[in-house]
């Protein structure tokens, strides 16, 4: 089973990216998960350009998440609500539902918890028609206190709960 991931922060050492390549570690057997890295080149979302020939960018982005059998975000928190770069990005995969029915598992973590983008993120996401594992997602504060520079995952109780998510995940996709 294939699972894309997404970080919705744009650095490269930013907290939701160390998650996901930790996470990525912790999938359960014959769970793939990618990486897409190149949120940063997506144009801003504009409806003018989401015709039947969206930018390559978009349609490259497109594909991705449609050959996926799962979809994986996580997501700071950024003034009380979800990051503009990520936003924009689900909102050039409104009109072209690759979402539709797909599980998704929502991770957010922010210094704050990030309560108000997580509970924007699960809106948002089941306006979409996706099939939002909502049980299974979490919040965390530890992401940058709880990872090892190879990208291990060293407190117990948030590997736990990781796993336990991703399993819910390959269980949604099954």
């Amino acid at each position: 089973m294939k699972v894309l991931a997404i970080s919705g922060s744009l650095r490269a050492q930013s907290s939701n990216a160390q998650l996901l390549r930790a996470v990525t570690l912790l999938a359960p057997d014959g769970m793939e998960v990618a990486t897409y890295d190149e949120i940063a080149s997506l144009p801003h979302f504009n409806p003018d350009l989401d015709t039947d020939e969206p930018p390559p960018e978009v349609r490259a982005f497109r594909a991705q998440l449609a050959a996926a059998d799962g979809f994986l975000i996580s997501s700071p928190e950024y003034a009380h609500g979800v990051p503009g770069a990520l936003k924009d990005a689900m909102d050039w995969i409104v009109s072209s539902a690759e979402l539709s029915h797909k599980p998704v598992l929502l991770i957010s973590a922010s210094p704050g918890g990030a309560e108000r983008a997580h509970e924007q993120w699960i809106e948002i996401l089941k306006t979409m028609d996706a099939n939002v594992l909502a049980e299974a997602s979490l919040r965390t504060t530890l992401a940058r206190r709880a990872i090892d520079a190879e990208g291990r995952v060293t407190d117990a109780d948030l590997e736990r709960k990781l796993r336990n998510a991703m399993q819910a995940l390959a269980d949604a996709i099954r």
